[in-house]
């Protein structure tokens, strides 16, 4: 059974405690095996990678075969199902469109003392994007992580991804070209991580490295993040709902199994005014379990991880989901809109009873690389500016100059270094030697 929880009840503050605390990272049990494998790839390249697939994929390689070829892609898109790539190029165009408006712009202007100031953005050169290959195939995260960096116009877009026993699943294939990736390598786990990181023979190294992995790829990509960039570190899913009577209970029951059928460690909380909706909700997902085709794990994440929170009133809500600070937040109530005002923190909110989180999975046009485990505290979804970097621009004359460097050279006398002050003031006619 979920846990129940009450919010005029005694015990209720320790009780939600003890929930948030269930979510604590436990993926350091990984880092020792990653570290290990890490260190390998980086000592032997190649010959590393080869052995650990031959080890955890029961694929043979070699360095020629290691990349997937052009003609393995066109075969893969023959053996798609045409209504399945048709809304993999609905999806990619509206994840293209949203994301080209969220692409930055560049600022220049010039202040009252005549200096120019500004920033401007550019493209990352590089960016490695890990595939899962492994229990799921997520065509879906294909697009969500390659889109973004094109539209930000990175020049050299890699895929990894793992195929355990020679298989890969067409469609991941399909979405690689769709997305217009560059290059696709049929390597996984920490080794692969540690091959975009510090590069190979074979595959060249990356700037930054983003998609979702198993304890050890993220694991690894906490040990190679200085040598590149990283998008987050990604624990199990989850969804906190917020509803009223006003929404169906065996709408929400499948929402909140949509989270938990990904993984047994996924977590699926609903908070609710309503203790008679809160049962119904209950009741359905019961039902809903009975014959789900992946019954064993989202069975045991509802049983696990699983939450209901009954509050006084739905504003109630609001102090509780900033502290769960949750990845995905559905608004399944009315005045779902002035709600979400009030929230701070959340990795995406779906407004409303019609907007169910699968819905942001796929096509809506937002990111669904969002951050988990409570770090939406501090911390935003995959976006095209996570695949560009910011530069400032600083430009100033003589006359810009005067009227700064006085203090500026206080300052650098007061640090003590005393060249900075003499490479401000050395350039003053009054200064000049």
């Amino acid at each position: 059974m979920p846990r129940k929880l009450d919010a005029s009840k005694p015990g209720f503050a320790r009780d939600f405690a003890a929930l948030l605390a269930s979510r604590e990272d436990s993926s350091h049990d990984a880092d020792a095996a990653a570290a290990k494998i890490v260190a390998d790839v980086r000592k032997r390249g190649d010959a590393a990678l080869i052995d650990y697939t031959k080890r955890f994929d029961r694929l043979i390689l070699t360095p020629k075969t290691m990349r997937i070829t052009a003609a393995e892609i066109v075969r893969a898109r023959k053996a798609c199902a045409k209504p399945a790539l048709k809304a993999l190029e609905v999806a990619a165009q509206r994840i293209a469109a949203f994301h080209k408006r969220m692409k930055p712009e560049g600022a220049r202007w010039t202040d009252k003392t005549g200096v120019s100031l500004g920033w401007r953005w550019t493209a990352l050169d590089a960016a490695g994007l890990y595939v899962p290959g492994g229990k799921a195939a997520y065509p879906s995260s294909v697009l969500m992580n390659a889109i973004p960096a094109k539209v930000a116009g990175v020049k050299r877009l890699v895929v990894t991804v793992p195929t355990p026993d020679g298989h890969i699943e067409p469609l991941v294939l399909a979405a690689c070209d769709i997305a217009g990736v560059d290059e696709i390598y049929r390597v996984g786990g920490a080794q692969a991580v540690a091959a975009l990181a510090f590069g190979t023979k074979t595959i060249a190294p990356v700037d930054k490295i983003t998609g979702p992995g198993n304890a050890y790829v993220a694991a690894a990509k906490r040990l190679v993040f200085g040598t590149v960039g990283i998008d987050l570190i990604a624990g199990p899913s989850e969804v906190c709902i917020v509803a009223d009577r006003s929404a169906d209970p065996r709408w929400i029951a499948v929402d909140l199994l949509a989270q938990a059928e990904h993984d047994a460690a996924a977590q699926s909380v609903l908070i609710t005014d309503d203790a008679k909706f809160a049962a119904a909700v209950s009741a359905a997902v019961d039902a809903e379990l009975v014959n789900h085709p992946r019954r064993e794990i989202a069975a045991a994440s509802w049983r696990d991880h699983g939450a209901i929170v009954v509050v006084k009133k739905l504003t109630d809500a609001v102090d509780l989901v900033d502290r769960l600070a949750p990845e995905h937040l559905q608004l399944a109530c009315k005045n779902a809109e002035a709600l979400s005002r009030k929230i701070r923190h959340a990795g995406a909110i779906f407004l409303g009873v019609h907007t169910p989180e699968a819905l942001g999975d796929y096509l809506a046009g937002p990111n669904h690389v969002l951050p988990t485990s409570r770090t939406a505290r501090f911390s935003s979804g995959l976006g095209t500016s996570d695949f560009m970097k910011r530069t400032t621009l600083i430009g100033a004359d003589e006359k810009g100059l005067a009227k700064l460097v006085g203090a500026g050279a206080t300052l650098a006398d007061a640090e003590g270094l005393a060249s900075h002050a003499r490479s401000l003031r050395i350039r003053t006619r009054a200064k000049r030697r």
